[in-house]
């Protein structure tokens, strides 16, 4: 693979550095200003190949590689960066806390759906309302921070420091469990009649085999009835129904953008503070679907489980976010791959939702689902290869690997990014004043494109379809790096599509920590994907055995000739065959590459022995 994670994940924190760090102080803010979400993506920039990428730790400052501390020498030495750290943490989660309760409003990233003005920013009345990509990222930079300092704590004497790493614990643990109370609160079951418009729409596009529309409902219920008598077991926050089993009934599941209307508060024992009732419209969104399952992954990492982050109490949250988690993951394989055989509907591009919109980004956000799907079922090589071509459909039509055209309107997702309305915020519960809808950007097509592309190259055993995706990856990469910003505060980092695609205009100098986070998450999946032990191949395995066998059996006729009662020189060579031998007997599975090779080398070495025997045998 031409990308390689670990420069360029160095770039951006010696950029992050220089735009973020400023005499002593932390610049937080960006192109949008200062929330909930932007500032935890401008740590999570630092905290996720620090946490995730064991090369990058700086939480053992001992440890710390001097590439590292030289990436980051703005922000002091080895001891120092860790202090700064802890720093940052403890100032974000006091400024996003009243009160008592965790703030996760979407502050300056909400828009204004409809409006005739240049400036679509939403009013700061509406800025407070709290939001999914908050809970999410939460939960991330919660877990990031809690193991960030059980693993700091044990190198720090100083009692000041020992006081604000117990604070930070405190404070993180807080606001992971707020954070887990918000998902749970924010799940969505929308149950729709077969003959509505969303059920129409749902059946039209799982149907790519021109089945009867009775047919299809029913092998809908039937692929989905594990799934619908399993939502009898979510107990607790949103997402309960009783219409799912009805024949006449069609749902879709996941999350929706907020707290949904009518969800009932949660009974723990965390002290969260205040639960605020909901406003969201009771329907899954693709986007907020995605990454509150991606934040419940991260509550089961191994990281996560080997650190003991979670409280007991958290765990029960854990585990019922986990029960959503398997459901939505199921659902969604199962509408994305629906039907016996033939195309997928997946694969008619682009995917369109029950509310009527399509496009291309909705296809790589259901990808993501299916992929998650197919994972939790073990799938095939050849489904996950699919998933890979779809990739490479979409990157060809973005045009990431193609020319873009006069006009072209896929060029819209990459700026300004596709618009989400955000259903429910125009009706506030506490008032019949009709207020302005909300709406949110999501430019992300490009990076998540890298991420997806690295996610199914990590799952896929046949190595020549692990290699075009990681080609793909190194497409992609390619489009990404012309896309950082040149001059300015945030120069080396996210996003001016403009220097790919001139015809969407400059979107400002400033660093769009939204996009870089997402940039810095694919290349922390890259770094993992490059990090695996090569993949199997079959073929190359039975070589290699077939080659140490030979080598084995010429091995022992040398010992079974007495060869290792010759000379020193004798002696050497058979042993160095002997430690050679074990070497490659040991890895002929896991790398049968490079047993093969070993094997070929003892083979010249037994060979260079037997001419010698012989060459000795002629002049005598």
């Amino acid at each position: 693979m031409r990308l390689q994670p670990r420069q360029q994940l160095l770039d951006v924190w010696e950029a992050l550095a220089r735009t973020s760090w400023d005499n002593g102080e932390w610049a937080s803010g960006g192109r949008f200003g200062g929330n909930s979400i932007s500032d935890a993506e401008q740590l999570l920039c630092l905290l996720l190949p620090a946490t995730q990428i064991e090369a990058f730790n700086l939480d053992r400052p001992d440890q710390t590689a001097d590439r590292m501390v030289h990436a980051l020498r703005r922000m002091g030495t080895a001891t120092d960066i860790p202090r700064v750290i802890t720093k940052l943490l403890n100032d974000y989660f006091e400024r996003y806390t009243e009160d008592g309760t965790a703030v996760f409003s979407g502050g300056s990233y909400y828009e204004l759906l409809e409006t005739d003005h240049v400036d679509k920013t939403a009013p700061p009345e509406l800025q407070g309302l709290p939001i999914v990509d908050s809970y999410a990222l939460s939960i991330t930079l919660s877990l990031a921070t809690l193991g960030f300092v059980r693993v700091y704590r044990r190198s720090v004497t100083r009692e000041d420091m020992r006081s604000a790493i117990g604070g930070l614990e405190a404070a993180a643990s807080l606001r992971l469990s707020a954070a887990m109370v918000g998902l749970l609160r924010s799940f969505s079951v929308n149950v729709f009649a077969v003959d509505s418009p969303e059920g129409d729409r749902l059946c039209t596009t799982v149907n790519q085999n021109s089945m009867p529309r009775r047919a299809v409902v029913h092998q809908l219920h039937l692929r989905l009835r594990q799934t619908i008598a399993s939502f009898r077991e979510v107990l607790i926050g949103s997402g309960q129904t009783n219409d799912l089993e009805l024949p006449d009934r069609l749902f879709e599941c996941g999350w929706s953008w907020t707290v949904v209307r009518g969800a009932p508060k949660i009974d723990t024992v965390e002290k969260i503070g205040e639960q605020a009732p909901g406003v969201g419209q009771d329907k899954p969104y693709l986007y907020f679907t995605v990454i509150a399952l991606n934040a419940v992954e991260n509550l089961f990492s191994e990281r996560t489980r080997i650190l003991g982050l979670l409280n007991e109490e958290q765990q029960r949250l854990a585990r019922a976010l986990q029960l959503r988690s398997d459901l939505t993951r199921t659902y969604w394989a199962t509408v994305a791959t629906f039907g016996e055989s033939g195309k997928w509907p997946l694969e008619n591009i682009p995917w369109r939702t029950t509310d009527g919109e399509q496009s291309d980004y909705f296809t790589l956000q259901v990808t993501a689902l299916a992929v998650k799907g197919l994972e939790q079922v073990r799938s095939s090589d050849a489904e996950l290869a699919r998933v890979g071509r779809i990739l490479a459909t979409l990157a060809e039509r973005a045009r990431i690997t193609s020319r873009a055209v006069v006009d072209d309107p896929n060029l819209v997702m990459h700026y300004p990014g596709v618009r989400l309305a955000l259903g429910g915020s125009d009706e506030p519960v506490d008032t019949d004043e009709k207020l302005p809808l909300l709406a949110w950007s999501v430019p992300e097509f490009a990076a998540l494109l890298l991420l997806r592309s690295a996610n199914v190259a990590a799952l896929i055993g046949d190595p020549e379809e692990r290699s075009r995706l990681l080609d793909l990856g190194d497409q992609v990469w390619d489009h990404l790096a012309r896309r950082r910003l040149q001059s300015g505060q945030g120069s080396g980092l996210w996003d001016d599509a403009s220097r790919v695609f001139p015809e969407l205009g400059r979107s400002g100098q400033k660093t769009s920590w939204y996009y870089t986070e997402r940039v810095v998450e694919a290349l922390v999946t890259v770094a993992k994907v490059l990090d695996q032990p090569p993949s199997r191949n079959e073929e190359l395995a039975n070589y290699a055995g077939d080659l140490l066998r030979e080598a084995e059996q010429i091995y022992d006729r040398e010992l079974l000739n007495g060869s290792a009662e010759g000379g020193p020189g004798l002696r050497n060579t058979l042993q160095r065959v002997d430690i050679t031998l074990r070497r490659a007997r040991e890895i002929r599975t896991e790398r049968p590459g490079t047993s093969a090779a070993l094997a070929l080398d003892i083979l010249r070495e037994l060979d260079r022995l037997d001419a010698a025997r012989g060459d000795s045998f002629s002049e005598a």
